[in-house]
């Protein structure tokens, strides 16, 4: 047994509590929690995951990680970095834009074509609408002179038969009809309000640094994150507050749903990102899947509820 392993069994035995204990408040197993006591690493998924035990442990039992870490930190195994998440970094940075944004580019050319044909089709009906338009208007021009000569002289026929001019009565009913045809008018030209467009759920990738890549999510009325594995993973969950909203081991087969109300960022950490799938509010995140040497990735989200 290591100095490390005497002091965490010591701390836990003062305050009562059992393996299965801390295994319940951790959700780490029992047999790495004996393997931590007993200094036996060798039996861990990995430093990483050593190194977060060890964590989850200590703060189990009211000690300070970072006091263990440095008084034991030859007893500890050591990892590429020195990252353990209490404190996350909040930098962005926007170096490597995913190759699928090339893809838009490809497509402009084509889009310029298009609209360029769109236009010309236009253009050609407007003048064809046009001749037609004049040709139409001469011909029904020369039908409204016959018909009025027509009419004028059946109103001088029929006032010397009758005496009167029988038309007056005719010209009121013609007043009355042509008012209604102008309310119908008015009201067909009434247009209804724009019905508008339900706005849908984006996800875009804005950039990659090393391990951690961010992602932006835009036009959505919730903030839920749901994570299920295919293999054992350790995952860490923090909002943009630094609170931790899940930590632990999840198995084969386990799904964890973290809802962040109206939040503007999730931070996530997964152990083994080749085990893992990430959906944000049932959309899955599309991350290109890392060497089996550098499985863990940090993923940082931020969300906003309109474009």
């Amino acid at each position: 047994m290591t100095e490390l392993g005497a002091r965490l069994r010591e701390a836990r035995e003062s305050k009562g509590y059992t393996l299965e204990d801390i295994q319940q408040m951790t959700k780490i197993q029992k047999r790495y929690l004996m393997g931590i006591e007993e200094g036996n690493y060798d039996m861990m998924p990995g430093k990483f995951y050593a190194r977060a035990f060890i964590k989850q442990y200590a703060e189990a039992i009211g000690l300070q990680p970072e006091e263990l870490f440095d008084t034991y930190k030859n007893d500890i195994p050591a990892t590429n970095s020195e990252d353990l998440p209490e404190k996350l970094s909040r930098v962005q940075t926007r170096s490597n834009v995913p190759q699928s944004t090339s893809k838009v580019f490809d497509f402009i050319p084509k889009l310029l074509v298009a609209l360029f044909v769109i236009g010309a089709l236009l253009v050609a009906w407007y003048f064809l609408r046009d001749q037609l338009s004049d040709d139409g208007s001469n011909v029904q021009g020369n039908n409204e002179t016959q018909v009025e000569e027509k009419v004028n002289d059946t109103v001088e026929d029929t006032t010397d038969l009758m005496g009167n001019d029988t038309n007056a009565a005719d010209d009121g009913t013609s007043g009355e009809k042509e008012d209604a045809k102008e309310n119908d008018k008015e009201s067909s030209e009434k247009t209804e309000e724009p019905v508008e467009e339900e706005k849908k759920q984006t996800i875009t990738a804005a950039g990659t640094s090393g391990i951690k890549t961010t992602y932006q999510v835009q036009n959505a009325e919730a903030f839920k994150v749901e994570l299920v594995t295919t293999g054992d993973s350790w995952m860490e969950v923090y909002n943009s507050k630094n609170d931790a909203l899940f930590i632990g081991m999840m198995t084969d087969g386990q799904t964890e749903e973290i809802d962040l109300g109206q939040d503007s960022q999730a931070y996530i950490i997964i152990g083994d990102s080749t085990k893992t799938v990430i959906k944000v509010n049932g959309e899955e995140l599309k991350y290109e899947i890392p060497p089996a040497n550098e499985v863990r990735q940090d993923f940082i989200i931020n969300y906003s509820s309109e474009q």
